[in-house]
């Protein structure tokens, strides 16, 4: 009795072939890193090429204390690396590798994206490269305490997701339905839960000072903060939601300089509405270095302005 013959494949669904495409344009151009460090060659992460000349994205974190390392590709061609620069407080990092490379992704815009949107990882998670795993856009603006040095950081404004992440994916690339980077998957927060440090005109600032001096000049405020409704007769006065409300003033800061206290609601900086950390950390460059920066907060019932004028962070700081 002859077998039955299996039919035509059946056409992929909507889904399978929305992440089949991103896997087939990216995969090729995010790189499995191996860290060449004083103590022989470090654990596995991922990098996205995103010039034509060679230059990769990753973590900061995946090259921390390193110079150089070798960069593996999708077909097969590997190339050494040399640390271009670092960020550790956006945990961002660019890297030059040597040879050919594949041509670059494309960066997206993390700021459009919406909560419940699909998004593909593409990584070498446990050095496995070429992995990819999809998910949704879990919330926007979430903070990632990360460790530099002594000291405990916030990487603002990170993407939450629940592509399936694991040691490795670091540096790897979060993309849309279109295939565009959004993110730089940074870290496995839990099971279920990964974090991206997005992609948006902050990161290009960031990435553009990199390439151009290998660090990232920033200026230092001294506030801890975190996002608070307004109260309503405030919202309704304002047209404003949200601000940011101080935790802490770091003792002989410029904001204590200030005068500003713990407990006060931050309006706006830089006549300008601030909503969450993010909006705060925009206005804190090089060129806002000892500029002054009027701050309006509300306290006790009353709006209150100052004028701080930021320093420059030092790596003491960072």
């Amino acid at each position: 009795m002859a077998l039955a013959q299996p039919g035509p494949e059946p056409p992929l669904d909507a889904y399978s072939q929305v992440v089949s495409s991103v896997a087939a344009e990216l995969i090729p151009k995010v790189a499995s890193l191996w860290v060449h460090g004083p103590y022989g060659r470090g654990g596995p992460g991922s990098g996205v090429v995103f010039t034509d000349d060679g230059f990769v994205l990753t973590n900061a974190h995946v090259v921390a204390g390193a110079s150089r390392g070798t960069a593996a590709f999708a077909d097969g061609t590997t190339g050494g690396f040399t640390v271009v620069g670092r960020d550790p407080l956006s945990d961002l990092a660019v890297l030059r590798v040597t040879g050919d490379t594949p041509p670059p992704a494309v960066l997206g815009e993390a700021d459009r994206l919406v909560v419940g949107q699909l998004v593909v990882a593409v990584g070498s998670p446990l050095g496995l490269g070429g992995t990819v795993t999809a998910g949704v856009v879990s919330a926007p603006g979430r903070a990632l305490p990360t460790r530099s040095g002594g000291a405990i950081r916030l990487i603002e404004d990170v993407i939450q997701t629940d592509a399936a992440l694991n040691p490795g994916n670091s540096g790897g690339a979060l993309a849309d339905a279109a295939g565009r980077v959004v993110g730089i998957n940074t870290a496995v927060a839990g099971i279920g839960l990964g974090l991206a440090v997005p992609v948006n005109a902050t990161t290009r600032r960031i990435i553009a000072a990199l390439l151009a001096e290998g660090q990232v000049r920033r200026a230092y405020l001294g506030l801890v903060t975190t996002p608070a409704p307004l109260p309503r007769p405030l919202a309704e006065r304002t047209g404003q939601r949200h601000g940011l409300r101080v935790v802490e003033v770091m003792p002989g800061s410029p904001a204590e300089r200030a005068g500003l206290r713990a407990g006060d609601l931050v309006l706006t900086a830089g006549n300008a509405p601030v909503a969450a950390a993010g909006d705060l950390q925009r206005l804190l460059f090089g060129e806002a270095i000892g500029a002054p920066l009027p701050i309006t907060v509300y306290r006790a019932g009353a709006l209150v302005d100052v004028i701080a004028y930021p320093t420059e962070l030092t790596a003491a700081q960072r």
